[in-house]
């Protein structure tokens, strides 16, 4: 099977979420059962670090999307990838998705719509003379138009929509169905319209052949009220006709701390020596005072939906019984500055580092003994396998992804709600295990003993592939 996997994100070039570690880790598991490419936006860090880069097709302007032109190159250990050429949308400064300040790019509207167009003319043989696609899979918003555009051109050709997280939408104003070539024919409730508003994840919603979340728990919650950010009734819909499926992401095999390379000192289930020297290697690099107490980590993107005010709200809390907090990560600007500001307050029991490094990320769960997870929503959470791979136990929110791959009281500690109160009867089950040294014991190894292998989310995905693909 030929499979065109379309992404914004991909962890050899380019991070801003989860998506990225997908997108690297779920092609690469499925190569051995599809000739599977990636596309990509061109942008500025993709084109640097690409060594040789085929123009394979050129795309018209269309609308008010310009002309731009198709790329085909490979990762180091040979994974074709298609970039979109186009100085002038991907060329910047900044994220995938905004300037250096954190502002959304004004013409995002523009950059994604050119993309996923462009991706629908290659999946139709359209493109690349060499190659055309039997099924595509296109992930979140920004990929949504790729089975929109396909059925306004009346290909007849299977496309999977993956919901990596319901809450970003892409909407934009009516007046972009003009400037994207979007047929006026398709703005009402059945279609792409959401409020009076262009709704680019609506649009995959309605046009995919199939949908899919990462994870089967997240799958059900977004078709309640609660969950589905008014967009359940279309989702119950797709559920109900058996067209949404929940397939739990993995994590990739590099995430062993016993051959990990980034770590102070590699360590195994039952070497708590080598995982102590982690500790005080994250002690000492975060100038946090000697302790014998345990340390709790957050790394993770800092916005609402992870729940970092709970964590602010119940930090004297912990470092009143004993704990300390490390924080690696980047997000919205007052949250950055309240953790900030908790780190001057108590600069021996609290550090942060804004940004993100994967090698630091590794340490922190290396040397942390759990990590904090009160999102008030979870599609599927990838913190929660890293840590319990690193022996490092989750207190997690039982919601989506968390309430699937930790199992409460065993490999980490769940909580019901989430509120500060809910959220503190985690911590002080923690703060218990900490100090009953069998428990502690039995838990990390437990955790370290999990697997979260892509293999199985591959198989899952490959299955779906050919049914769709023998529909």
């Amino acid at each position: 099977m030929r499979v065109l996997f379309v992404t914004t994100e991909m962890d050899d070039f380019v991070r801003v979420g989860g998506l990225g570690a997908v997108s690297a880790a779920l092609p690469r598991a499925l190569r051995p059962l599809a000739d599977i490419r990636v596309m990509l936006p061109g942008y500025r860090d993709i084109i640097e670090q690409l060594t040789h880069i085929q123009i394979v097709g050129r795309c018209p302007a269309l609308a008010e999307m310009p002309a731009c032109s198709l790329g085909r190159a490979a990762t180091k250990d040979g994974l074709p990838v298609y970039v979109l050429l186009c100085s002038q949308l991907y060329d910047r400064p900044g994220n995938p998705y905004g300037d250096e300040s954190g502002h959304d790019w004004p013409d995002n509207d523009i950059r994604f719509a050119r993309f996923a167009s462009a991706a629908a003319e290659l999946a139709m043989g359209k493109l690349d003379k060499n190659w055309a696609a039997d099924l595509v899979h296109a992930n979140d918003w920004q990929a949504s138009l790729v089975p929109a555009y396909l059925a306004w051109r009346g290909a007849r050709l299977p496309s999977i929509l993956t919901i990596h997280n319901l809450a970003y939408q892409g909407l934009f104003p009516k007046d972009s169905l003009r400037r994207i070539g979007v047929p006026e024919s398709s703005f009402h409730i059945d279609g792409v319209e959401f409020y009076d508003q262009l709704s680019f994840l609506k649009a995959g919603l309605v046009y995919a052949s199939h949908l899919t979340t990462v994870s089967g728990t997240y799958a059900r919650e977004i078709t309640t009220e609660e969950f589905g950010c008014g967009l359940e009734g279309l989702l119950r819909v797709r559920s109900d006709a058996a067209e949404l499926t929940g397939i739990l992401n993995g994590i990739d095999e590099s995430w062993d701390p016993r051959s990990c390379s980034q770590l102070a000192q590699q360590f195994g289930a039952g070497d708590w020596v080598g995982k102590k020297a982690n500790a005080d290697y994250i002690r000492k690099q975060f100038g946090l005072a000697v302790s014998r107490g345990p340390m709790f980590a957050i790394v993770a993107r800092l916005v609402h939906q992870k729940g970092i005010d709970l964590v602010l709200s119940a930090a004297d809390e912990i470092i009143d019984a004993g704990g300390q907090i490390v924080v690696t990560g980047s997000g919205e600007p007052a949250l950055e500055q309240a953790l900030i500001d908790a780190h001057r307050r108590r600069p021996d029991a609290i550090g942060v580092t804004i940004g993100f490094n994967d090698a630091q990320a590794r340490r922190i769960f290396a040397g942390s003994d759990f990590t904090l997870m009160p999102s008030r929503f979870e599609p599927c959470g990838l913190s929660q396998m890293y840590a319990q791979r690193f022996g490092s136990l989750p207190i997690g929110h039982q919601t989506g992804g968390l309430a699937e791959t930790i199992t409460d009281g065993e490999t980490g500690f769940l909580f019901s709600q989430p509120s500060r109160a809910s959220f503190l009867g985690g911590v002080r089950r923690a703060f218990s295990a900490f100090v009953a040294h069998d428990q502690l014991d039995s838990m990390r190894r437990s955790a370290m003993g999990r697997s979260f292998s892509w293999s199985i989310s591959a198989g899952s995905y490959s299955a779906l592939y050919r049914r769709l693909a023998s529909v």
